[in-house]
């Protein structure tokens, strides 16, 4: 199971206990979903079109604990584009499930024209005038003043339009929105939780999105997926812990190598100036440096002051090392 899929089916699960939650969760789900179909006699019938069950069974129960009114269910199979196939085989790796190329449709309406304006008026989808709002965005009404209104219309709002990529390997929370005023609306009321969502047009939608995983942890707070929200954070931690291990373990692969460079180098200088016999005409400190480099090539500026008689610091170390590299670099000149 995808890590969307496990927020989505948490969210599925909680329905608001006040009913003004339950109109603003509601209102999200038909906002993204709903078609609103006008029959013969001119009369409004809600329609909610989904591929997803879960967003299904949660518009039902709303609809059932909200106005005790019960909806037909039609459930059927539709083709899936090639594009859409090989992009799933290729995501879930799994060719079995697409062998028939098609995907179940769960369609739920709201057949009773009185129930579906009570439910539009309740939802404030509805205008002055008892036409339908434009683009069915309820985002600047009453309905969705409360904090916890705000938070019930997003959690509607991820269940029906909105994904989440797997924690381990990025992060990355979109909901995909078919209008850009709809867009817009939605990142004014994210940024009331001082979460700041950006835009983007992908095709002929548009995507409000977060890549922050702090902000995305906000987000899914915001809309109550805390068992979700400790898995994300786990899983930040993790990744952190790794990578703090992996930053040190490559500082310390560098300062080994640079040091291993900085030993062959004075090595050299070394050799050259006990092969032209200059090692013998130096003063008795370079001396002795010099023996304890050639006898311990691999160890620290530090221990090699260590072992000095008397002991000496690493700037000590590093300054009589530079001065044979000056006298190994007089002989090459020479």
């Amino acid at each position: 199971m995808s890590f969307s899929r496990r927020v989505k089916e948490e969210l599925g699960k909680k329905l608001p206990a006040a009913r003004h939650c339950q109109l603003a969760e509601l209102t999200a789900l038909i906002s993204m979903c709903g078609i609103i179909c006008i029959n013969e006699q001119n009369e409004y019938l809600i329609k909610i079109r989904t591929e997803n069950l879960i967003v299904a069974k949660k518009y039902f129960a709303l609809i059932k604990a909200a106005f005790s009114i019960q909806c037909e269910v039609r459930i059927s199979c539709h083709k899936l584009s090639p594009s859409f196939i090989i992009k799933r085989k290729v995501e879930q790796r799994k060719t079995e499930s697409f062998a028939k190329k098609s995907c179940m449709l769960y369609e739920l309406i709201v057949k009773d024209v009185q129930a579906s304006v009570r439910i539009l008026k309740a939802a404030k989808l509805l205008d002055e005038m008892g036409d339908i709002r434009e683009e069915l965005s309820p985002a600047r009404n009453v309905l969705i003043q409360n904090t916890c209104c705000k938070r019930s219309f997003l959690r509607g709002i991820f269940l029906a339009g909105g994904s989440i990529t797997n924690p381990e390997k990025s992060y990355h929370l979109e909901i995909v929105t078919p209008a850009l005023k709809k867009a817009e609306q939605l990142c004014e009321i994210i940024k009331i939780f001082e979460i700041e969502a950006r835009i983007v047009k992908r095709k002929k939608s548009y995507v409000v999105y977060l890549k922050d995983s702090s902000q995305i942890v906000d987000f899914l707070n915001v809309c109550e997926a805390h068992l979700a929200l400790l898995d994300l954070e786990n899983i930040r931690i993790k990744k952190e812990i790794r990578n703090t291990i992996n930053r040190q373990v490559n500082c310390e692969t560098a300062n080994i190598g640079k040091t291993i460079r900085a030993s062959v180098r004075q090595i050299d200088d070394i050799c050259l100036i006990r092969d032209r016999r200059r090692l013998e005409s130096l003063p008795e400190n370079l001396i002795e440096i010099a023996k304890l480099r050639l006898e311990y090539p691999d160890v620290s500026l530090k221990e090699l002051g260590s072992m000095a008689n008397p002991p000496i610091g690493k700037s000590g170390v590093n300054h009589r090392l530079r001065k044979l590299s000056e006298i190994a670099k007089q002989i090459r000149e020479d």
